[in-house]
Formats: C-alpha cells, sequence, structure tokens
C-alpha cells in the first residue's frame, strides 16, 4: 500500500521553510504572488504535500529553504516585542535596521516568546519555526532567568512564598526559584527563575504579594546568558549554543 506524503497548507509550508512568518504567508498568496505547479494560488490553505515535488514560486522565483538564522537580542526597556503596532509604538525590529550576518541581510525573522514592553534583556529571534517551538515549550522548554528590582526588601519568608506561588485572578502562579541578589535602602534586586512561560508571569506573581516590580530584566534561557551584550545590540548564536537549547 502507498503511503501519501502528509499535506499541509500553503501558508505553513511558507512560514516553515523560514522564508516569513504565517500571517505574511496569507498577505502574500492573497495577493497573488505564490504560484503552485506555475498556477497563482490565492488560497492559504491550498495543500502542499511534503515531498517536496511541487514547485512553489514567489514573485515568479522559485522558494528555496532560507538559511536557518539564529539570534540574540539585548531588549531595550520601551519596544513592543511585535513586527508592527498598531499603535505606532517602536518595536523590536528597530534594533535589526540594516543589520548584516556574514555579509548578507538578515532574513525575515520572528521573536521566540516574549518580553512585554516594559521588560529589558535576553530575547531570542529565529526563522526555525519547529526549533522556536521546542525552546516555548512549556513542558519541555528551558528555565528562564530574570533579575527584577522590587519595591520592597525581601526576607527569607517572602522568597519562599514566591517559590510555593499564590493564585492570580484564579490562575496558580509560582516561581522554580527565588532569592536575594542584592539590597538598597527601599528596594532590592532578586533573581527569579521560571520554568514555564506564562503572561506577564512575574508581574502577577508578585502582585499577588502586593510588591511592585520596578525593573525586570530576563538575563538568561537554559545555559544561554546576556553576558556583556550592549543594550539594543544582537549577536548570532553559535551551532552549539542553538543545540543546546533544543535539546530536551
Amino acid at each position: 500500500m502507498k503511503v501519501r506524503a502528509p499535506r499541509h497548507g500553503l501558508a505553513r509550508v511558507l512560514s516553515k521553510r523560514g522564508v516569513c512568518s504565517r500571517t505574511e504567508a496569507v498577505r502574500w498568496i492573497v495577493a497573488g504572488r505564490v504560484s503552485v505547479d506555475g498556477r497563482v494560488v490565492r488560497d492559504p490553505e491550498f495543500p502542499i504535500a511534503g515531498d517536496g515535488q511541487q514547485r512553489i514560486a514567489v514573485d515568479g522565483g522559485d522558494l528555496e529553504e532560507a538559511r536557518r538564522v539564529y539570534l540574540m537580542l539585548n531588549k531595550p526597556r520601551g519596544l513592543v516585542t511585535t513586527a508592527s503596532d498598531e499603535r505606532g509604538r517602536d518595536t523590536v525590529y528597530r534594533c535589526f535596521e540594516g543589520g548584516l550576518l556574514d555579509g548578507r541581510p538578515l532574513p525575515w525573522l520572528a521573536p521566540v516568546g516574549r518580553l512585554d514592553q516594559a521588560s529589558e534583556g535576553l530575547l531570542l529571534f529565529c526563522n526555525d519555526p519547529a526549533w522556536a517551538a521546542r525552546i516555548t515549550d512549556p513542558e519541555s522548554g528551558p528555565d528562564k532567568t530574570y533579575h527584577v528590582q522590587i519595591d520592597v526588601i525581601p526576607d527569607a519568608a517572602l522568597l519562599a512564598a514566591i517559590e510555593q506561588g499564590a493564585t492570580h485572578e484564579g490562575e496558580h502562579l509560582r516561581a522554580k526559584a527565588a532569592r536575594l541578589l542584592r539590597t538598597g535602602t527601599r528596594n532590592a534586586w532578586v533573581e527569579i527563575v521560571l520554568d514555564e512561560g506564562r503572561n506577564r508571569q512575574i508581574r502577577r506573581l508578585l502582585a499577588a504579594f502586593d510588591i511592585g516590580v520596578l525593573r525586570l530584566v530576563r538575563v538568561a534561557i537554559g545555559g544561554i546568558v546576556l553576558g556583556e551584550l550592549p543594550k539594543g545590540q544582537w549577536r548570532a548564536l553559535s551551532a552549539a549554543e542553538v543545540a543546546s537549547l533544543a535539546l530536551p
């Protein structure tokens, strides 16, 4: 019995090959820029077999698998993690304007996870959806480490309570680890490690203990550390770093 190759929608195929986001792929397809076997296709869900036998072209040129690129950015505070913003706010893509890697312009890249507008630090980008999915998987993805300036000076009991967790708006939130880094006269820096990724998790968790966040900086994802990378700058990940983050 002949086994048929699995089929995926055309927009998904463009995204999985790393040439654009799925949203952008839909725009290209609807605009008539994409053809399959010489015929323009305007249906983003048009089935494409996984055997690679169909010829896909964009603007008349054969579609090629984009070179895989993996970057880390030191995200500045105030930028939103999106390609475009309906409110006109600056986005993280401002940091990549005119960027070159090995003498060539950067391909399309998507953020791996998010940092909210007020947060700073390590943010990953790639054009490899499968790799990104492994990093962001809430069950098996790597731990994420943050340095957080808070408006109280915590004692050991409070740090233990943060690790135990609290319910905020019907959702139980907790930290895998919380430890004191240093203190001032009215505030302190703590290190918080998360082994799951929920929207605004640290801010919501600390709010449950009436703790205000003054600054929030992500400093590590798994074994990849922000280090001395300047604010607003990026660098390519090494092959070893890429492989280490993809490990289960």
